[in-house]
């Protein structure tokens, strides 16, 4: 065996719901860097057309697809119309940063609408197409925050948790029938999510202080976790929760005792 090939995804088709931005674009791009064919898709059109463009101006193959994960019936017609499917990767999250007691129900409906329910949809969707295949790779992006909270993410936190909690229930349904299901859980990475940390000085830099490597990841750190689940080498790997966070839920603490 040449072990060089074990993360070769060329002849593989994948699909990235959240391509348009932050690291669903730098996935895409990843996946096409190791072969495989990308289909962007995309709650604006003309953000996954972007990041087919952009794929394919590094020489891959892409196309673009617009979906509101939210709507059941446009999840089901992408899925369905996919000319091959073997890995799916699903990044979308919005998050609302209130305390809880003031969070409203329109407001807590809104994420979990869109970080709970609308993965869930995916899952749904593409599971079936890859059971019937007999083979898949499902690679969902949870949070540190599945794992540890902080004020003012609760909501956003319990979906987080509950996507992994449905990545592992899947992992054990479907794994007889030759589907992997696994979670990414990031630390905090510079997207369009977290640009309201990022235009706080003092925020941000507690936040890089946080991790043991003392700074902010880009959306392109995340890719290399991405590439290893959705690929052969990781062919013995279901239902795993994969912290790519710096060391930010290893780490006890933000002070240094004087040792």
């Amino acid at each position: 065996m040449n072990y060089r090939d074990l993360f070769d995804l060329s002849g593989k088709r994948a699909l990235v719901v959240g391509a348009g931005s932050g690291i669903g674009r730098a996935v895409a791009s990843g996946l096409s860097d190791f072969g495989a064919a990308v289909t962007c898709a995309d709650v604006k059109e003309e953000t996954a057309a972007a990041a087919a463009a952009e794929v394919e101006g590094r020489g891959g193959e892409a196309d673009a697809a617009v979906v509101d994960i939210t709507q059941e019936a446009q999840v089901a017609e992408l899925v369905a119309r996919m000319p091959g499917l073997d890995v799916v990767v699903s990044t979308p999250s919005i998050n609302v940063r209130k305390p809880l007691l003031e969070i409203s129900t329109e407001e807590f409906q809104r994420v979990i609408d869109v970080n709970l329910k609308g993965n869930f949809l995916v899952m749904r969707a593409a599971g079936k197409r890859l059971a019937d295949q007999g083979k898949g790779s499902l690679v969902f992006f949870s949070s540190i925050r599945s794992q540890v909270v902080e004020p003012g993410q609760g909501v956003y936190a319990a979906t987080k948790a509950g996507t992994l909690q449905m990545i592992r229930a899947l992992a054990a349904e479907l794994g007889p029938k030759g589907v992997r299901a696994n979670a990414v859980a990031p630390g905090v990475v510079e997207t369009p999510l977290t640009a309201q940390i990022k235009n706080q000085p003092e925020w941000y830099r507690a936040y890089a202080e946080k991790s043991a490597l003392g700074r902010w990841a880009q959306p392109s750190e995340m890719v290399g976790a991405v590439i290893y689940l959705a690929s052969d080498a990781s062919s013995f790997v279901t239902g795993s929760l994969m912290m790519v966070d710096g060391g930010w839920t290893a780490v006890d603490g933000r002070f240094t005792p004087p040792l």
